[in-house]
């Protein structure tokens, strides 16, 4: 593992630095001698999470909001390479509240492309998403082929794509989007209202607790561990690939598991640690709104046009996730 070409000695901003990807791009970038630079307005993303490199003399802290144009043009002087992150993630938290997910998801986004082409930054990574396959049935899931969007979180991560895309037509300014495929792993979030649903199964389950599926559990994903998205953003941020600047790639594992087989592993890994969790119920509720059906990304065009091999499939990735939940967050 890990035997992929890495970003080394660069000066690099990571927005949303304190959340769940990006305190772990944070935190590696820290082991090849880069200096790092966090942007976070803490609205979801956690302080915590950034304990374990903060006294780091090479990390860099700056609490601001990318809605504020000033605190983006601060954040990114003399920065090497961006890995932008911050975002109003979740579907349903879209839907209950469009306005704010479009001011951080488009406005944010736009303000960080301005300021990164005033600082002639080399390179400009940013989270996409899978959300931008919208109602399209196509498996798998091929980067040229899109659907509507489904929820207005969904149309903003689309218009992240359409900005990156015109401001390396106009501007010149190389843009590279990853489009994230449900990820998941250590220090994922698993407590609130829009708790992605592993962190919050395992919580449930180690509680005692019987977690809800949303309709009849054969909803699918292509799960994503966190050491394959950190792999995508190395490669997306140092490929000589002419042909990758200005393209979106999907970020996932090429696998399809549905939500089913899901807790079936997370009661597996977890029945060592407390066997009692093998007795918890799992309840079945209403489809979620804004939900598709299933997702299945092709990881061809990563895999030719930036070298990309997932490392960590949905097995190994939920033993780790559940190890470092069991022994960081069991109380």
């Amino acid at each position: 593992m890990n035997d992929y070409p890495k970003i080394r000695n660069q000066r690099i901003l990571v927005t949303g630095g304190a959340g769940f990807i990006g305190s772990n791009l944070c935190d590696d970038l820290l082991n090849y001698g880069n200096e790092v630079t966090c942007l976070d307005n803490f609205s979801t993303g956690r302080r915590v999470n950034l304990n374990d490199f903060s006294d780091n003399r090479n990390f860099r802290l700056i609490e601001g909001d990318i809605r504020d144009p000033e605190t983006c043009k601060k954040a990114v002087e003399g920065i090497d390479i961006i890995l932008h992150q911050a975002a109003l993630g979740s579907v349903p938290r879209s839907i209950n509240d469009p306005v704010t997910t479009n001011a951080n998801n488009i406005d944010g986004f736009l303000n960080m492309l301005v300021a990164a082409r005033d600082a002639r930054v080399k390179r400009f990574v940013y989270a996409a998403s899978s959300s931008t396959y919208g109602d399209s049935t196509n498996l798998p899931k091929v980067e040229e082929i899109i659907g509507k969007p489904l929820s207005p979180y969904a149309v903003t991560k689309f218009v992240n794509e359409l900005y990156a895309h015109v401001f390396r037509l106009n501007y010149g300014l190389d843009t590279i989007g990853l489009r994230y495929f449900n990820v998941y792993g250590r220090r994922q979030d698993p407590n609130g209202a829009y708790a992605a649903v592993i962190p919050k199964f395992t919580m449930m389950l180690m509680a005692h607790e019987s977690p809800v599926i949303h309709g009849n559990g054969t909803h699918s994903r292509d799960f994503t561990y966190i050491d394959n998205v950190i792999q995508m953003n190395h490669l997306a941020a140092i490929s000589t690939n002419p042909e990758a600047v200005g393209q979106v790639f999907n970020t996932a594992v090429g696998e399809r598991n549905d939500l089913n087989m899901l807790v079936s592993f997370l009661k597996q890994y977890l029945i060592p640690y407390d066997k009692a969790i093998g007795d918890v119920e799992i309840k079945y509720g209403p489809d979620r709104q804004g939900d598709i059906p299933h997702s299945l990304a092709s990881v061809e065009k990563a895999n030719k046009m930036l070298g990309y091999q997932p490392q960590v499939n949905l097995e190994q990735g939920l033993k780790m996730a559940v190890d470092w939940y069991w022994s960081n967050l069991k109380k």
